[in-house]
């Protein structure tokens, strides 16, 4: 296919509008990202004709919901590349997912005390806070990958630090804040050879931007959003390794995670209901597939070049700035530049002047609070980009910019 940005941007109702006079530049696409309308229509058409709560109903429109749930799921699996759909639990999100994995694990007694944990500095604090209450719960102790001021993460740590003592390896796959890609591959291959730690990749920020193998990859956890890649909000996914899963106690307990339920006792379901307790957000569980469908139309490769582009073309145009610091200027970067201009010292005066101008970034510590003291900063602009996003929206931003500096100084 061949790629057609103002076709692309057609699909995008809110797109066309104008925000304090000015036509609506979006680029907070890493907080969440707009939805086409094949998303927005799917959603509508699922609460018009077949809305009826799923599994075990007999009547005809509880198995057409059943059956366009479990369709996305099948989706999923295919998008990821897990080896079987039972290995794909529907959650509200990544932050879900990994407290799901959290709680799963001290559930089943997995840590002792001084046991490991290991993340690393570049973690969302939703993949850090869930390990940290872990560690209190079960007296095991928390680890942290150091990085350099590149943002690159400094893997020499793990060779002196992976031992039978470590139980699990918790890394994000790009940083929301400055979005830096790190090698997943390179620390699973380290985690392996030394340790026979469980890995978990929050891949909140990889997924919408690149081709995920969750098996090439060979990681035991991978937990992602669905409304950071033109999805409705609520819906995520948590994939996990069969053998893995099946070992779990569960989180939730209620309707739909049992096999039987007395006051003896309670048997639980099979995957992946034993993990999806209540009812699901079946809704947004169906959009989520139709989201899967939009990006393979589009082509995630085209994605990931278009965006590629964009990144490099915007870092040019903010670098001849004077006194603009990007931060991981020179590490292997996706869809994020995240920057601060000398001598201003708040960010969000920034972002401020921005959205006057119709510009939509974000500002602030992007929950990431220890690289925002790393740096010694309070926080950053952050731009992100998506499919629908221009180079003449990359030159608003540069001129937004210019224009920010001049009254902020």
């Amino acid at each position: 296919m061949m790629f057609d940005i103002q076709e692309i941007r057609s699909q995008f109702p809110i797109l066309q509008q104008q925000v304090n006079g000015k036509p609506l530049v979006y680029l907070d696409n890493a907080a969440s990202s707009q939805k086409p309308i094949s998303v927005l229509e799917t959603w509508k058409k699922y609460y018009e004709e077949i809305n009826a709560n799923v599994h075990r109903g007999i009547h005809t429109l509880s198995q057409l919901a059943t059956e366009e749930m479990e369709l996305s799921r099948k989706k999923v699996q295919q998008f990821i590349k897990a080896r079987h759909d039972y290995e794909v639990i529907f959650t509200k999100g990544t932050t879900e997912g990994i407290n799901l994995v959290a709680y799963a694990l001290g559930n089943s007694n997995f840590l002792k005390k001084d046991d490991e944990i290991i993340i690393s500095y570049l973690e969302h604090h939703s993949n850090i806070v869930p390990w940290q209450m872990l560690c209190e719960r079960t007296g095991a102790k928390l680890k942290v990958i150091p990085m350099d001021e590149n943002g690159i993460l400094q893997l020499d740590f793990l060779d002196q630090n992976l031992s039978e003592k470590t139980k699990l390896v918790s890394v994000n796959q790009v940083s929301n804040a400055l979005g830096v890609i790190n090698p997943i591959e390179d620390i699973i291959a380290k985690v392996r050879k030394n340790s026979s730690a469980l890995i978990m990749i929050d891949g909140a920020q990889s997924v919408p931007h690149f081709e995920i193998d969750v098996q090439k990859m060979d990681c035991d956890f991978f937990a992602f959003s669905g409304h950071k890649m033109y999805a409705p909000m609520g819906v995520g996914v948590l994939y996990g390794k069969e053998e893995v899963l099946t070992k779990l106690q569960p989180f939730h307990g209620g309707g739909e995670m049992i096999a039987t339920c007395s006051f003896d006792g309670t048997t639980y379901a099979g995957l992946p209901f034993k993990f999806e307790a209540g009812t699901p957000n079946v809704g947004g569980n169906i959009a989520l597939g139709a989201a899967i469908d939009f990006m393979q139309k589009v082509g995630v490769e085209n994605i990931r070049n278009h965006e590629a582009l964009l990144l490099e073309y915007a870092q040019k145009k903010l670098l001849e700035i004077d006194g603009l610091k990007i931060y991981g200027e020179t590490a292997q970067r996706t869809s994020v530049v995240s920057f601060n201009l000398e001598g201003i010292g708040i960010a969000s005066d920034v972002g401020m002047i921005l959205d006057k101008l119709g510009i939509a970034v974000r500002t602030g510590h992007h929950c990431t609070q220890p690289i925002m003291n790393f740096f010694n900063i309070a926080g950053t602009v952050r731009a992100s980009f998506a499919v629908y996003n221009t180079l003449a929206e990359v030159d608003a931003l540069v001129e937004g910019v210019k224009k920010a500096q001049r009254m902020l100084s």
